[in-house]
């Protein structure tokens, strides 16, 4: 009895806790809604027109993202303030290209909506001006013309999509939504092309915007990386560089323990989209021991390829003489800042518009085509 009577007093508690929490996050959103109303009705009485002739704000406490629209029609630009602003996006419209272009050089923005057909600068002339300015500013284009050729122009100019107008108010705020979702992804995936020696203990993730290479990590020009040991064995794995630009990993193939490999020769394969990137030794030597716990968990990779994420283990047989092949430090920082350059090119001769952006992207090499593929495996791990 005192066991029914303990299991119905946990029951209880955890719904009462449950309904507090509700309770809770349901103030919170009407106290939320409330501000955002509040803010939509001082908006009409304040006046911007120091900064634009036509700027109508509306200020968001800590805003999902800024949003700058532009259209020549007022009722589209009232919609997409009353709309937005109370969904938690900080909105400001104007009515004329000039105007918009104006803002963009003294605010920040996360979005900027401008309409296709516009006296004057139209969208497509706005989506090149902004790209130009800012190219981190993800442009979207809205038109009552909306075909499969104007949307292709407006990508070409750097437009990231289209809204085809007119539009309910829960049509808007899902495409934002969606829209606001795309844009973190990328960030999150977005490289610095930095490289660092880090001191990180063992186990520690790297920073996912960097390269790194843990001090004392040896680095063949084909990005694998080596740990010597005590007794003459190293560790060996593929290095941040490969994974990093390689992307999602589906598979590795293993070599064999008691295999015997020449440095320069294929020691593992790693496997994406049905395409393989054979890697080649940095050592001479056999094998003695494949990763285990690797084999049964390739997403360890995303956190850091080095430390407990090796690959195989070689007991070297030549360590003196190939050890001076290797790079190590600052000789490592620079093999990768060189082939970070390369990796530009042949993004540019792919077709990728990189529009003097200073980053690059998780996974850029696995997005190429099979031809761009076999290039880049060659020039960066077949060597």
């Amino acid at each position: 009895m005192v066991i029914v009577i303990l299991f119905v007093s946990f029951i209880l508690f955890l719904l009462a806790d449950w309904a507090v929490r509700e309770w809770l996050r349901a103030a919170k959103e009407k106290r939320q809604r409330q501000e955002r109303a509040e803010a939509l009705a001082v908006s009409l009485k304040l006046d911007f027109t120091r900064e634009s002739r036509t700027l109508k704000r509306v200020e968001v406490k800590e805003p999902l993202a800024r949003i700058l629209c532009v259209d020549d029609e007022a009722v589209i630009l009232d919609g997409f303030r009353k709309i937005l602003s109370q969904e938690g996006y900080w909105v400001e419209t104007v009515e004329t290209g000039p105007e918009a272009l104006g803002l963009v050089q003294l605010h920040h923005y996360d979005f900027v909506f401008t309409d296709l057909k516009m006296p004057g600068l139209d969208g497509l002339d706005v989506t090149k001006a902004v790209k130009h300015m800012r190219p981190d500013i993800d442009v979207v284009i809205v038109t009552g013309y909306a075909t499969i050729e104007t949307a292709v122009d407006c990508m070409k100019q750097g437009a990231t999509d289209y809204v085809q107008k007119p539009f309910t108010g829960d049509e808007l705020t899902a495409f934002v939504k969606r829209a606001l979702l795309r844009r973190q992804d990328r960030i999150r995936r977005e490289l610095l092309p930095r490289v660092h020696v880090t001191h990180a203990a063992e186990g520690e993730q790297a920073a996912s915007r960097e390269f790194a290479i843990p001090g004392g990590v040896l680095v063949s020009a084909g990005h694998c990386w080596a740990a010597i040991g005590e007794e003459g064995t190293a560790k060996v794995g593929l290095d941040d560089f490969a994974k990093k630009l390689i992307g999602r990993i589906d598979s590795i193939e293993f070599p064999g323990v008691g295999m015997s490999v020449k440095a320069g020769q294929t020691l593992f394969s790693v496997h994406q989209k049905g395409r393989a990137v054979p890697f080649q030794s940095p050592l001479s030597g056999k094998v003695t021991r494949v990763n285990k716990e690797l084999e049964d968990d390739f997403g360890a990779l995303d956190a850091t390829p080095y430390h407990g994420n090796w690959v195989c283990e070689i007991d070297g047989e030549n360590l003196d003489a190939e050890i001076k092949t290797l790079k190590i430090g600052a000789s490592a920082v620079s093999l990768f800042q060189e082939d970070i350059a390369r990796v530009r090119r042949i993004l540019r001769e792919a077709g990728k518009d990189l529009q003097d952006e200073p980053t690059l992207h998780a996974g850029e090499l696995g997005e190429l085509d099979a031809r761009g593929w076999d290039a880049a495996a060659g020039e960066f791990f077949r060597r």
